[in-house]
């Protein structure tokens, strides 16, 4: 494994050494990891088409209107190429083939706690591991082809990324990127509407959601969500990703998680922040992620409450911080 980050172009010139590339994701996508997945796989298709790129993991839930994974089978990793996108950690990548083939490649843009790979790139500020994909390409555009499909799916991911551009990672650089891809063939207004449509069953655990939030005195927000009213809903928890921004969407709140009972017992946790770091708590609790935007795992109800004690000592003092700033 190098301890170096490897360049652009290094990576590039190991993809053109294989014919066969199989590129991963991680688990329980969201719409960057299809987009950044599926993205750099239209890419690859689009520059060599010669090559036989193929793209693995699990079921793709709502996200279906984005891309579908291929049937990939055991040998087809003989003597092939891996690329894991938007994966922090190797516990995260979705279908564990990802070690049988011959050399490995991370792209990322989470911190990189867990530095696997023969080869591997991270920018942890990029909004996305769409974004990063966009930039591989459109860094050497002699090599590398954008497609109408390929701006599509990575347009999908920047925007899935950056909540609708609304969060602090969003820079000029992840606006230019976008715009860049908005001049390829496809309807950015309707990737706009897909991501931001829900079932009416989700729609009502959205309401359900806004009107039972504890929220704390220090602006700590907290919804635990059973398996008995995710049942009463009809809602899987990988339908759930369009209700852990809604806390964030009240004033008083500053930090928050939304909290699902997984049918073996144990916690999800969706962890979000208007300031306070984050992820170092996310860390303690067997998840991770960017400063303002984790996740973790509770085993019981008695560690979620760990985790929201944390979040008051959090909130607290970043609020003292803010004090002494003004």
């Amino acid at each position: 494994m190098q301890e170096n980050q490897a360049t652009f172009a290094e990576i590039l010139e190991t993809i053109k050494r294989y014919q066969t590339i199989i590129i991963h994701r991680h688990m329980r996508p969201d719409p960057d990891a299809i987009g950044s997945q599926a993205g750099l796989a239209e890419i690859l298709k689009h520059s060599f088409p010669e090559k036989r790129i193929l793209k693995a993991g699990g079921p793709v839930a709502d996200l279906s209107f984005l891309a579908q994974m291929d049937e990939v089978k055991d040998e087809d990793y003989n003597g092939a190429l891996v690329i894991v996108t938007d994966t922090a950690n190797i516990p995260r990548i979705s279908d564990k083939r990802y070690e049988m083939g011959d050399k490995l490649i991370k792209i990322d843009h989470h911190p990189n706690d867990d530095v696997y790979g023969d080869q591997w790139y991270v920018n942890i500020d990029a909004s996305s591991c769409s974004e990063i994909i966009a930039d591989f390409c459109f860094s050497l555009r002699e090599a590398m082809k954008m497609s109408d499909e390929a701006a599509r799916l990575l347009y999908a991911g920047i925007v899935g990324d950056t909540g609708r551009f609304l969060y602090a990672s969003t820079t000029p650089h992840t606006m230019r990127t976008a715009a860049a891809l908005m001049e390829y063939g496809f309807v950015p207004d309707e990737i706009n509407r897909q991501l931001d449509t829900k079932s009416l069953k989700v729609a009502k655990l959205s309401g359900y959601v806004l009107q039972h939030v504890q929220i704390s005195s220090t602006g700590v927000g907290s919804i635990v969500l059973t398996k008995e009213l995710m049942n009463t809903f009809n809602v899987a928890d990988t339908e759930t990703a369009s209700i852990v921004p809604l806390p964030g969407t009240i004033e008083e709140v500053l930090v928050w998680g939304v909290f699902v009972e997984q049918p073996e017992g144990y916690y999800r946790c969706r962890l979000r922040s208007k300031g306070p770091i984050i992820n170092e708590i996310a860390k303690q609790h067997n998840g991770g992620g960017h400063p303002l935007a984790s996740g973790a795992n509770a085993k019981d109800l008695e560690e979620v409450q760990q985790i929201l004690t944390q979040f008051e000592t959090a909130a607290e003092e970043w609020q003292q911080l803010m004090e002494t700033e003004k």
